[in-house]
């Protein structure tokens, strides 16, 4: 039986630091940074120190709207090591979404960098919090965010009105003793809670899931041992790190194995291939549009990717052709799908390294050690046999605190009995692989037929001229939903309807061929590269609604 430990954030790093600290920990080359993880336990301190300076206190919550640079993870160290909760802040959002966040996570104190891609966090913030040039930092005052206090910048603007620099606050921090800190480290509990995930909102208004040191540290070291990941490996970290996917299964994990971690500030499948082979990775995580973007990229063949080994596909549904690309092309054999939500801190299953890729491509693999899950009827609550489809629930010290300031939310997905309900649909076989069919609630119902897009997904997935394929149900006045296949072509291929009917035709059921198809080259995404099906319903439904 595995054994979860009772464990800090700050009781991890003071230990793999002792452990490694020649180590590389932290390789960033877009600013030429390469700290040993006895460097960068240095500069989690320092941040710490910082952040008790400017009056961060214990339980506090610190919203962080940062790509992936290296203040993230001090950040993600130093504020655990106070016993403050970090809150992610989704890198995509705009002016509403901030306050929202802002707002529900009861947040303290805001760090933000200068912008990304079209959206200017420094201004936005500045619309979010009316007369901000007139404050002083560390007193910020907004009659709809009365918990803010603090907003730090990471950036080269010499003068910002209301906020502390990163620097200041590292320089405030020399005022505080290692005696001080200390003191805040004991007073910090492996069940309080450290991270404040949002979900990234594809059914609706995001949730503040409650994640302990517990939680996260244990998960984390879970996915690593499946990965086999030691302090010889070297991990492409490329998924956001506002995501579970990119702040516990990628650069808790290294930390927990002493592992390096190598960064990419956001997703570039060019940067990818070249930190690959510069950094020679041993491991690689990503959703499968990622992997799909590095393999088709034109300068592929032109770099070494022989230091691969092993690496996490995860986020959604992985094409049999990809994984067999990645295996062979990458040269990634062990790589291995995992499977859960953020509320389960995020793994729940995952397939093994020495899996055949069958097992590989078709399921999502079995439990990790203590965890539990089983199938059970949605409408019923009953456990379902092998092989039958139901809800996936599960039960484990991995589970969430719950929903923040959402007690009703909470309640409705995790029941009496201590088992999170995860609205995912799914089967067990005798051998313990889950697979994963769909969401209850992407579930279409036609004419009193219940259909589940994943069936007819996978199965269009494997014509030749099909590059991706999202399925979803549009309102029809006769039947109650009718379905619409989007599909995305291989760019170098002319692809009609009638050309996919007639692959449908005597294939799959009748019922189960969409009436409708609509032809793109993009669809809407999450930033953690989750497929926004709710979008995709709202973009064609007034076209298709009868």
């Amino acid at each position: 039986m595995n054994q979860f430990r009772e464990i800090t954030m700050s009781e991890l790093i003071r230990e793999t630091a002792s452990r490694y600290p020649d180590n590389d920990a932290l390789v960033y080359p877009a600013a030429s940074l390469r700290l040993t993880y006895s460097e960068f336990e240095k500069k989690c301190v320092e941040t710490a120190k910082g952040f008790m300076a400017i009056g961060v206190k214990k339980g506090d919550h610190v919203s962080v709207w940062t790509t992936n640079i290296p203040e993230w993870l001090y950040l993600q160290v130093g504020l655990g090591m106070i016993g403050a909760v970090l809150v992610t802040v989704n890198t995509n959002y705009k002016s509403s979404e901030l306050e929202y966040i802002l707002r529900q996570s009861d947040s303290t104190t805001l760090v933000l960098i200068e912008q990304y891609r079209d959206t200017n966090y420094y201004e936005t913030t500045r619309t979010v919090i009316p007369g901000l040039d007139g404050m002083k930092a560390g007193s910020v005052k907004s009659e709809s965010l009365p918990f803010l206090k603090n907003i730090v910048y990471i950036g080269n603007r010499k003068e910002t009105p209301g906020m502390f620099s990163f620097d200041d606050v590292l320089r405030l921090g020399r005022s505080v003793s290692d005696a001080e800190l200390a003191e805040r480290e004991k007073s910090t509990h492996f069940h309080d809670v450290m991270n404040m995930q949002y979900t990234s909102g594809t059914t609706g208004f995001p949730k503040g899931v409650m994640l302990t040191h517990y939680n996260v540290i244990n998960d984390a070291r879970m996915v690593g041992d499946v990965m086999g990941m030691t302090s010889n490996d070297r991990l492409l970290i490329q998924v956001p790190l506002f995501h579970c996917f990119g702040c516990v299964m990628s650069s808790l994990n290294c930390i927990v194995h002493g592992s390096t971690m190598v960064m990419v500030e956001y997703f570039d499948p060019l940067k990818a291939l070249q930190y690959i082979q510069d950094e020679k990775c041993t491991a690689i995580n990503g959703v499968p549009t990622m992997f799909i973007a590095i393999l088709g990229h034109e300068d592929f063949a032109k770099y070494d990717m022989s230091s691969l080994r092993t690496g996490i596909m995860a986020g959604a549904p992985c094409p049999v052709e990809t994984m067999k690309q990645v295996t062979e092309k990458m040269h990634c054999p062990e790589v291995v799908i995992a499977f859960g939500q953020t509320e389960c801190s995020p793994v729940m299953t995952m397939t093994r390294r020495d899996d055949p890729v069958d097992i590989r491509v078709s399921t999502v693999g079995r439990l990790l050690p203590g965890i539990q899950g089983k199938i059970i009827d949605p409408a019923t609550g009953e456990d379902l046999p092998p092989n039958v489809q139901g809800e996936i629930v599960t039960k484990s010290p991995c589970v969430m605190k719950g929903y923040y300031k959402m007690p009703e939310e909470t309640k409705k997905a995790i029941d009496e009995q201590g088992w999170l309900h995860t609205g995912d649909l799914g089967t067990v076989d005798e051998q313990g692989n889950f697979k994963v069919t769909g969401r209850i609630k992407e579930m279409i119902i036609r004419g009193g037929e219940n259909i589940y897009p994943r069936e007819i997904e996978e199965f269009l997935h494997k014509h030749p001229k099909v590059r991706d394929v999202y399925v979803v149900g549009v309102p029809d006045k006769k039947y109650g939903e009718q379905l619409l296949a989007v599909i995305i072509p291989e760019s170098s291929d002319s692809l009609t309807k009638e050309e996919l009917i007639e692959y449908c035709n005597g294939r799959i059921a009748r019922h189960k061929i969409p009436k409708y198809w609509e032809f793109t080259s993009t669809v809407p995404m999450t930033a953690s590269g989750k497929v926004q099906k709710y979008k995709i319903v709202e973009q064609y439904s007034s076209r298709y609604a009868s």
